[in-house]
C-alpha cells in the first residue's frame, strides 16, 4: 500500500496555500514502510567511461524509497511531504525520517538541493538541520572523487512557490545571473526545474522549462543534468554529450512511480 502524501492536484494549478504562515501542522508523514519499494535500475550514460555510479531522484514529496548501491546519490529537490508546508513541520521531518533515510542509504556520498515545495530552506534556513549527512547545494558546487557537481533550487516563476524567479522575467535574467557562476567544466548539474524542451510539458500543455538552464547545459556540456518539478514529464534524453534526466519520483497524482531512483555511470 502506498501512503497518501497529499491530495492529487494538477501540477499546472497547485492548491491554494498560505505563503508566509504555512499550513496547519499535521502528523509527521511516516515513509519508513516504503523503503522496500521500487529499487532503481542501472542505465549507462553516454558521456564517459562508467567509473562513477550516480543514483538520481527528485520530487520525493515525503516518499523515501530504497536506494540502490551507488557512489553518489543526487536529489533534485521537493524533498518534504506535499501534505504539509508548515515550516516547523518541514524542519522536524528533515531532522527525523529524512535524516534516518540518508543515514541508511548505501551511497558513499549524497548531494541534494531544495525545490519549490521546500519552503523551510528559503524562509527559515536556520530550521534546517545543519548536520544532515549530505552536501546541500544552493547556488554552489562540490567535487567528489574528481567529479564536479553544481546545484540550484531556482525555477522560472511557478505559482509563487519557494525559490521562484521573479514573475514576468521572460528573458530569464534572474536565472541567467544565478547560472553565470557555474564553472564551464562542471560534470553534473542538479537543478530543480527542467530545461526548455526536455521533460517540461505539463498535463495542460504548458511548457515550463527554462531557456537559461538549456543555455547552461550547452555552455558546460555537463555529462549529466538532473532535475524534476514536472512530474508527468519524467524521462531521459541526450543533448550533445549530456545525459538529461527528469528524475521525478512521483506521478502527476503524487503517487510513487516504479523505479523512483535510477542510476547512471559517468
Amino acid at each position: 500500500m502506498v501512503a497518501d502524501v497529499g491530495q492529487p492536484h494538477n501540477t499546472d494549478h497547485p492548491p491554494t496555500r498560505q505563503r508566509k504562515g504555512g499550513r496547519k501542522p499535521g502528523q509527521p508523514h511516516n515513509s519508513d514502510h516504503l523503503r522496500g519499494l521500487g529499487r532503481g535500475w542501472l542505465a549507462r550514460g553516454t558521456a564517459n567511461l562508467g567509473r562513477v555510479r550516480i543514483a538520481t531522484t527528485a520530487d520525493l514529496h515525503g516518499f523515501l524509497p530504497e536506494v540502490p548501491a551507488c557512489d553518489v546519490l543526487v536529489i533534485a529537490g521537493d524533498l518534504t511531504p506535499a501534505s504539509n508546508h508548515d515550516l516547523g513541520f518541514q524542519g522536524n521531518w528533515l531532522d527525523g525520517v529524512f535524516r534516518r533515510w540518508l543515514e541508511a542509504a548505501p551511497a558513499q556520498h549524497i548531494v541534494g538541493i531544495a525545490g519549490n515545495h521546500d519552503f523551510v530552506f528559503e524562509q527559515a534556513p536556520e530550521a534546517v538541520p545543519a548536520d544532515l549527512p549530505w552536501t546541500y547545494l544552493q547556488d554552489g558546487g562540490t567535487t567528489i572523487d574528481g567529479v564536479s557537481f553544481w546545484g540550484s533550487p531556482w525555477t522560472p516563476w511557478f505559482h509563487d512557490w519557494a525559490f521562484n524567479a521573479p514573475k514576468g522575467d521572460t528573458a530569464e535574467t534572474f536565472l541567467g545571473e544565478k547560472y553565470a557562476a557555474v564553472p564551464d567544466d562542471t560534470d553534473v548539474l542538479l537543478i530543480h526545474g527542467p530545461p526548455a524542451g526536455y521533460g517540461d510539458r505539463t498535463s495542460t500543455g504548458h511548457l515550463a522549462g527554462s531557456s537559461a538552464f538549456l543555455r547552461l547545459i550547452d555552455r558546460t556540456q555537463a555529462k549529466l543534468a538532473v532535475y524534476g518539478h514536472i512530474h508527468e514529464a519524467r524521462g531521459a534524453w541526450t543533448r550533445g554529450t549530456t545525459q538529461l534526466v527528469n528524475a521525478s519520483a512521483v506521478a502527476l497524482d503524487y503517487a510513487l512511480v516504479d523505479n523512483p531512483i535510477v542510476a547512471y555511470e559517468i
